[in-house]
């Protein structure tokens, strides 16, 4: 049995994730901008610092899957942060909604002024030990799964697929940026390269081969440098908390 990416019920499917994703990383994003006109922020920023916001990012990239040529694999990110998305607001909003906490009884002694504490919810103590459990193994996932998209695309612009060249411009500045955002997206880069490395570094790898890895490393670094948002807007480049 096979699934096929481009059926009309496929095609449906895939179009309704960008959809919710797009829905949900705007409400995000219009709830911090809100929140910090309301707050009459200082630093409110301009393009640049719009642009380095996270939220924004994954907003964007939503929006062009959303109306671009399908990309199977482009999903499966959206899709690992929409699980840490609804479990998060699950025990944040709805188990607190629908099982209110209720107050334990104060010690004998205890002073009158003293906070109330609540007695613990078993399904939200659940949730919460599973996004912490898992948060850092499915980030590094994400992170390998947008590396892998990159390759993807890269491989498409080479064979010269309609739009391709267009995707994969977009998509390297979105993953620049994402770099220089997210430990998780370096530490993959950082492993891959040194796997790299331990191969190139074989005695039986060419010395062309040798020099033409080092050669790309280089131009990578120069571009990442010549690329790097944090010198324009002057911040560390972290955005707001990702819908997750």
């Amino acid at each position: 049995m096979t699934f096929n990416f481009y059926t009309r019920w496929a095609q449906f499917s895939y179009r309704t994730t960008f959809i919710a994703a797009a829905a949900t990383y705007g409400i995000v994003v219009y709830k911090a901008y809100r929140a910090r006109a309301q707050a009459r922020s200082r630093q409110q920023g301009g393009i640049l610092a719009l642009a380095s916001d996270e939220n924004v990012q994954y907003l964007t990239m939503a929006l062009v899957w959303l109306f671009s040529r399908q990309v199977p694999l482009a999903i499966l990110p959206f899709s690992i942060y929409s699980v840490f998305h609804v479990a998060t607001y699950t025990r944040t909003n709805l188990i607190p909604t629908i099982q209110p906490p209720q107050q334990t009884a104060p010690a004998s002694g205890a002073s009158p002024s003293a906070k109330p504490t609540y007695k613990p919810n078993a399904m939200a103590d659940t949730i919460g030990k599973f996004v912490k459990q898992y948060y850092d193994l499915s980030m590094s996932a994400v992170a390998g799964l947008e590396i892998l998209l990159w390759f993807r695309l890269l491989v498409s612009a080479l064979l010269f697929v309609k739009g391709s060249w267009m995707m994969i411009v977009i998509y390297t500045i979105f993953f620049r940026a994402r770099y220089s955002q997210s430990s998780f997206v370096q530490g993959a880069i950082a492993q891959m390269t040194a796997r790299a490395d331990a191969m190139v570094a074989n005695q039986s790898t060419p010395p062309a081969v040798r020099q033409a890895w080092e050669t790309v490393k280089g131009l990578v670094r120069q571009g990442a440098d010549a690329t790097d948002v944090n010198r324009y807007v002057g911040g560390s480049g972290s955005g707001g908390k990702k819908a997750q």
